[in-house]
């Protein structure tokens, strides 16, 4: 049995906030100390203070920038100048964009030729890649000639074919041809016509290919392709591919120069020919 004056242990605790309590010592209040700093801390940092050699270097980049611009500006001006006296002159500067894997001609009828005159200039275009086919063609044809035992002399004288043919067709009668459609000059399309004449000639004669030089071997005609198949049957083929080049070649120039003549004619062209041919005789006389 509890005893009468037992403490409750539900009773509140009275607590006395004026009591007295001993308080810890001041001594073990202290806080611990900092870690020292770094043997760098207090290390300034060097900051140039040489603002007159700073100045020197901007101006001296300021002074090479303008003397760079300067001479560009003159550059510019002196090449509108040039491009102003070309243009006065009639001189066309063109820029060289064929083929396109290599470009090493002007070439762009799609821009520069009449929309009328356009088809009549890519047949003189096939006719002239057609020649350059068929050239190729030859020294393929008489090198196996010639390692069968035909001679070195025919293939010399089809890589001097080559050589001959492929820029002296651009420059003798394709060319002409693309300035007198451009700009419609009667003297370019009579210089067409008197290569262009020369160069179907030489296309038939290719074609036959008399035995003129060299038993006429130096050349896929029809007589030494039926020559050459007799001995060597597979250069016999190649003689024959080579002679249904060259007469393709043939007939695209007689149709090309018929198509060209009538637009000379039907154009005027042919009228102003004779003016010009008459006035020029007169100044001659005078």
């Amino acid at each position: 049995m509890a005893g009468r004056y037992d403490s409750n242990p539900f009773a509140e605790e009275d607590v006395n906030p004026f009591a007295n309590k001993t308080v810890a010592p001041a001594s073990n209040l202290r806080l611990s100390p900092l870690p020292p700093e770094p043997a760098d801390f207090y290390n300034t940092v060097d900051i140039p203070l040489d603002s007159n050699s700073n100045s020197k270097d901007l101006k001296k980049k300021e002074k090479e920038l303008q003397a760079k611009e300067s001479e560009l500006n003159k550059r510019e001006r002196e090449l509108q100048r040039k491009e102003e006296a070309a243009a006065r002159a009639g001189i066309v500067l063109e820029e060289k964009n064929w083929p396109p894997f290599f470009p090493v001609i002007h070439h762009d009828i799609a821009n520069e030729i009449p929309i009328h005159s356009q088809r009549m200039q890519y047949l003189a275009f096939a006719s002239y890649l057609g020649l350059v086919a068929c050239l190729f063609w030859n020294i393929i044809a008489v090198s196996a000639a010639w390692i069968k035992g035909e001679g070195v002399k025919i293939w010399f004288l089809a890589i001097i074919y080559f050589l001959a043919g492929v820029p002296g067709g651009y420059v003798l009668w394709y060319r002409p041809l693309y300035n007198a459609m451009r700009t419609e000059s009667a003297l370019k399309f009579s210089w067409f016509f008197l290569f262009y004449l020369l160069h179907i000639a030489f296309v038939v004669f290719a074609a036959v290919a008399p035995p003129v030089f060299f038993k006429g071997k130096s050349l896929t005609g029809i007589l030494p392709a039926i020559d050459v198949i007799g001995d060597h049957i597979i250069v016999g083929i190649f003689y024959f591919i080579g002679f249904g080049f060259f007469c393709i070649e043939s007939l695209v120039s007689i149709w090309v120069i018929q198509q060209v003549y009538m637009y000379f004619r039907g154009s005027g062209k042919a009228a102003e020919m004779r003016r010009e041919a008459a006035r020029g005789a007169m100044r001659a006389a005078f």
